[in-house]
């Protein structure tokens, strides 16, 4: 009965609300080959410099435009996707019988991690 006790208070203490533990924001690093180019995103952040680095929501899904004097522009779609670190956060609501704060991650998007992060363009110029 002690090890089972022991067991679940290290669950407890290791499983932490991906709220609490992660945030609800990620950073979105953009690059780009060359670099100084311009980005633009779909929620209307922008940088006039690569490498530039935006706050988002973890749960966002947005259009990014690279573009660059005598470059060719590239869009990339960045998604999210469930993270390792945020699994384990969701799985640790579970266990610890944290429903309230499993619903929060879920709608949070705690749990989740933009991808691609981060995002690398080529840019395709005339020399």
């Amino acid at each position: 009965m002690l090890i089972r006790l022991l067991c679940l208070g290290v669950v407890a203490a290791t499983a932490g609300c991906a709220t609490i533990t992660r945030g609800s924001n990620d950073v979105l690093v953009v690059n780009s080959t060359p670099g100084a180019a311009q980005v633009k995103m779909s929620d209307g952040q922008t940088c006039t410099g690569t490498p530039c680095t935006f706050k988002v929501p973890r749960k966002s899904e947005l259009n990014v435009l690279v573009t660059k004097e005598g470059c060719k522009p590239q869009q990339v779609r960045v998604t999210n996707r469930v993270a390792s670190g945020g699994g384990a956060a969701m799985a640790g609501n579970i266990i610890a019988g944290g429903v309230i704060g499993a619903a929060v991650d879920a709608g949070s998007g705690a749990m989740l991690e933009l991808v691609p992060n981060p995002l690398n363009v080529a840019l395709e110029c005339r020399r």
